[in-house]
């Protein structure tokens, strides 16, 4: 049997937008209908948030299908937003720095995440003198975002950096002596 055509993710996410725009138009609509449309939309995505709980409860965590599930972009922003991702989010923010690990480390530079506290993820960065740059807070953001759209706020910064203390001044005496 022939796999059946999937979306691909800009497909997704165009269909995402329209959804959006759509829902936006309708909670702009006064009257009654409005009111049932969007109830109608709200009871059909607890439904469907239902029905992906059972099938998650009926894998087990940790297997291979389990993964790969929760790695699927869309898949991972729904069980998301019904509370049901199998992996808590400090593991899933730590493994979106991991992917971007090497890209960074050719510039020279590092992410590490130094917290997560409500919707907030405070990420810091070390090395390269671009480590501040726009491109990479950029880049840091969206690999966050992607795979935990709870995260309202992406607080990325640059370490302090190393202070260098000349070896002779190490030997030098408060007040001159030596």
């Amino acid at each position: 049997m022939a796999e059946p055509d999937r979306l691909d993710d800009q497909a997704v996410a165009r269909l995402l937008e329209r959804l959006e725009a759509t829902l936006g138009r309708l909670e702009g609509t006064p009257g009654p209908t409005a009111e049932t449309a969007l109830d109608a939309v709200a009871i059909l995505a607890e439904v469907y948030g239902e029905a992906l709980a059972r099938v998650m409860d009926r894998i087990p965590a940790g297997t291979a299908v389990a993964t790969a599930l929760a790695d699927d972009e869309l898949l991972g922003h729904l069980l998301v937003l019904h509370d049901i991702h199998p992996e808590p989010l400090r593991r899933r923010v730590e493994r979106a720095l991991d992917g971007l690990a090497g890209a960074l480390r050719s510039q020279g530079v590092e992410a590490r995440l130094a917290d997560v506290t409500g919707d907030v993820a405070r990420v810091r960065l070390t090395g390269g003198c671009s480590s501040g740059s726009e491109p990479v807070r950029r880049a840091v953001e969206q690999a966050v975002r992607a795979v935990a759209p709870e995260v309202r706020t992406v607080e990325v910064s640059r370490a302090a950096p190393v202070a260098f203390v000349p070896a002779d001044a190490l030997l030098t005496r408060p007040g001159g002596a030596a």
